[in-house]
């Protein structure tokens, strides 16, 4: 059975915005997804996420079995990337559920949510405003961006959990 979270706050004042984007995505396909996919719904503050997904995920082996949709920095608006045991960077959610469950061997579908040049190239938002941009909501082209990113987190999901991480890592990085 594989476990899927999505991150975000649960306050109003955080829906629509950049942090909360992995909750409300995979809130919006959670009945699209196969029935070996269980969705955590869990009522924290993304920074403390860590605590709850450990009373699903019983040993390390079974951490290889979550799946974890974040907002990326590090990624432009609109790109969805699948790793795997890799460093949770500078996310406070992710850093959360690492210390917990003592492994970062699980599954992350990160969601870019930084502006980009025309040519696509990252624009993340300078040092002293990132805490802004990040709380701060989608403006309406933007919303446009999410809804093939939505579309592509769900084929990510379906792929996860109908034929492995692997399958799903090969197609989805290489859009």
């Amino acid at each position: 059975m594989w476990v899927i979270v999505g991150l975000g706050n649960p306050d109003k004042e955080y829906e629509n915005t950049r942090h909360n984007v992995g909750k409300e995505l995979v809130a919006a396909v959670k009945d699209k997804l196969p029935k070996k996919a269980k969705v955590a719904e869990l009522n924290v503050y993304m920074n403390n996420s860590g605590a709850p997904i450990k009373k699903l995920i019983a040993s390390k082996k079974a951490a290889e079995q979550l799946v974890v949709v974040h907002d990326e920095l590090d990624l432009p608006l609109g790109k969805v990337k699948i790793s795997f045991g890799s460093s949770a960077g500078g996310h406070n959610g992710v850093k959360s559920i690492e210390k917990a469950l003592k492994t970062r061997d699980y599954v992350r579908i990160r969601v870019g949510i930084s502006p980009s040049t025309q040519s696509g190239k990252l624009r993340r938002p300078d040092a002293d405003k990132i805490v802004d941009f990040v709380l701060g909501k989608f403006k309406s082209g933007e919303q446009e961006k999410l809804k093939k990113v939505k579309k592509v987190v769900q084929e990510a999901l379906e792929l996860i959990v109908e034929e492995g991480r692997e399958r799903a890592q090969t197609e989805i990085n290489a859009r």
